[in-house]
């Protein structure tokens, strides 16, 4: 495995963030498009009898792409729950329910359902991810805060399917920088679908 320094993942944040950026800039309704590809995954997914548990969503950051429409989505019409991730600022992050109540910022300034319970990962069948870059063989390039690594390095939660969510710009063809505790996604929700990784 190579090894990459800080510095090559910080340029290649800066990289990703301007195609993310650009990309949205240039196709108004490309986020709409790829809610609606999420949409369509989860329904399948929900068919196929995978999803019996909670879908773990996120709250967005500004540029990523925003699910919070799908939660109302999710729970009138295919009765699934969802549940939103809570970091407390120190490295750790846990998912809780989201309920209807009122969220308040976490540990990283995020809105987050502090009030409900910690969910183990058997409650949850799918983790819908945000990125700025995500590779063929499902290494995700996030903001280097670890929060989502040190989660699924968990032997519980690393079983969680788990796909990224962002701009087809933001694929890269080229293999990103991966260390020794990332663990590979399923694979990426973008506006041309569905996409799984190279095994």
């Amino acid at each position: 495995m190579q090894a990459f320094d800080d510095e090559s993942k910080s340029t290649l944040r800066k990289v990703f963030r301007t195609r993310r950026r650009l990309a949205l800039d240039a196709e108004p309704t490309l986020q709409s498009r790829i809610r609606d590809q999420a949409r369509q995954v989860l329904r399948r997914r929900h068919q196929q009898g995978e999803l019996q548990q909670s879908v773990g969503l996120y709250w967005p950051l500004p540029g990523e792409v925003d699910l919070t429409p799908l939660r109302l989505e999710l729970l009138n019409e295919l009765g699934l729950n969802t549940a939103l991730p809570v970091a407390d600022g120190q490295g750790g992050m846990t998912y809780r329910h989201w309920s209807a109540t009122p969220l308040t910022k976490d540990g990283c300034g995020i809105p987050a359902p502090l009030d409900q319970p910690v969910l183990s990962a058997e409650h949850l069948s799918l983790l819908l991810v945000p990125a700025l870059s995500v590779d063929r063989m499902g290494i995700r390039l996030g903001y280097g805060g670890g929060y989502y690594d040190r989660l699924r390095c968990q032997e519980t939660w690393s079983e969680v399917p788990a796909l990224v969510v962002l701009p087809g710009a933001c694929v890269s063809a080229q293999p990103l920088p991966s260390d020794s505790w990332d663990r590979p996604f399923q694979g990426w929700l973008s506006e041309e679908g569905f996409q799984q990784t190279l095994s």
